[in-house]
This record gives C-alpha cells, structure tokens and sequence, in this order.
C-alpha cells in the first residue's frame, strides 16, 4: 500500500506539469496573436496616413503646375497654336514623346497617356475614335482632342532648384466642348458661340505609393490681352467675386498671386 501511494502521488504531479505547459503554450500563442494584429494595425495606419499625404501632395503639384502653365498660356497670342500642338508651354523635360520615368520608379509614355484621355486606350486614336459619343466624352464633334502643353518633374517649376516635390506632371490643353464649331482643333471665333476664347487645361500628377490626381480647368480670354481662370472645384470666395464681376485674374507680366483657402 506504501509503494501504491508514492506512485499516486507522483502521476498527481506529472499531471498538473502537464496543464501548466499547455496553459503556458495558449497564453503565448495569445500574446503572440494580439502583438501580431498590434502590429498589423500600427502598420496599415501607416500605410493609410502615407497613402492619404501622399494623394493631397499629389493634388497640390497638379494645382501647381496649373498655375505654372497659366503664365505660359498668358504669352500665346493665338490659342489655335496651342489647340494644334504647335506652342507648348516652356515647361518641358524633353520631345513631347516617349516614356518618363516617375519618381517612384515606374514609366509613363507621354503618348500613351494623352491617347488615354482622349480615347481611353493607349494605342494611337483615329478621329472617329475621338468623335465617339460617349459617357465619358458626350460632345461628339466637338469632344475636347487634348495636346500636350507642358510637362516635366515638379521640383523644376522654378529655376532656383529648391522645390521638393517627388512627382512628375503634365499638363494638357483642348478646346472647350461648348465651342459649337464641329472643329475641336480651332478656337470659335464667332461671337455667338458660347466656346469662343474658352479652352481647358488638365493636369495630372503622379507620385509615390501609386499617388495620382487630375484638375481640370477652364481658361477664358477676356479681351485681347487678359484672361479669366476658372476652376471646377471651390477655389475660394475672393476669386468667384472676380469671376462674377468678369475681373481678369492676371495680366501679362504680372506675377501670379496666391490665394489662402480658409476655414471659412
């Protein structure tokens, strides 16, 4: 009886070492779970917070290179040379051809993306490609035919070389689909259409972690040396008032002011 006890005794202990270890073992592979979505957590706010400062810078170096290439449209007197593709801005990196290598290590081809806008695919458009009526494009005739007008690195907007701003834009021109002439390659010059002195920039910028935004804008010729600018998002209470009151909001040789947007 004395030799049965001892060995009773003894699986007891053997036992409860037992469910110490797998009570140990599930509160690691606890810890380790909550310490995994921890950092899974920590790690897509990241990615979310860089994606989001990424998109707005994206969104500002297309509003820059917009006001970059107004003072370029300011010193065409023939808009028709800019609707034809023969005067671009001077904001060029190069032949309006070929690829560009981004930033973040990945190709645009110049060609490509103005194909893409005006016919939704990369290969050359025809002209009945572009006077398709479509969702996108519902002006037939007169939908916009978009010409390279100015682009480049947008840390090369100014000469000094101090911008730091890792994203590459350009900036197409077009013809205002309300111009009723039939030809988007010429600016109406009739006074009853409502097209007349009316053209439309779109700039687009591409930047890390896939960042890419378009502004799209309308310029009008006021008279024969002034222009009208006129975006179609809010661009602030000061500049509608101008637009209201068909103010020019440059004049040649002028320098561009700034607008600050606030709260209210």
């Amino acid at each position: 009886m004395h030799m049965t006890s001892r060995s009773f005794i003894g699986g007891g202990i053997g036992r409860e070492r037992g469910a110490a270890l797998v009570v140990a073992l599930m509160a690691t592979m606890l810890l380790s779970a909550l310490g995994l979505a921890l950092i899974l957590t920590t790690t897509t706010e990241t990615k979310i917070t860089g994606n989001y400062t990424y998109g707005q810078e994206a969104m500002y170096a297309a509003d820059a290179a917009i006001e970059r290439t107004v003072q370029d449209v300011l010193t065409v007197p023939d808009w028709n040379n800019m609707l034809s593709g023969a005067q671009r801005s001077a904001f060029v990196d190069g032949a309006a051809s070929g690829n560009r290598t981004l930033p973040n290590g990945s190709v645009i081809n110049l060609g490509e993306a103005t194909n893409m806008i005006n016919c939704g695919k990369l290969t050359t458009c025809s002209t009945t490609e572009m006077n398709t009526t479509t969702e996108d494009r519902p002006w037939g005739l007169n939908n916009p035919r978009y010409q390279l007008f100015a682009y480049g690195p947008s840390n090369e907007f100014i000469e000094t070389g101090t911008t730091n701003s890792p994203f590459y834009v350009i900036v197409w021109v077009a013809d205002d689909p309300a111009d009723s002439d039939d030809d988007p390659t010429q600016d109406g010059n009739n006074a009853a259409n409502k097209g007349s002195g009316v053209v439309l920039l779109r700039a687009e910028a591409w930047g890390g972690r896939g960042a890419h935004r378009v502004i799209e804008v309308t310029l009008t010729r006021t008279d024969s040396t002034e222009i009208e600018r006129g975006y179609t998002g809010q661009r602030g209470q000061d500049e509608q008032n101008r637009r209201a009151r068909k103010a020019a909001v440059q004049t040649p040789g002028g320098a561009l002011t700034r607008n600050e947007l606030t709260i209210q």
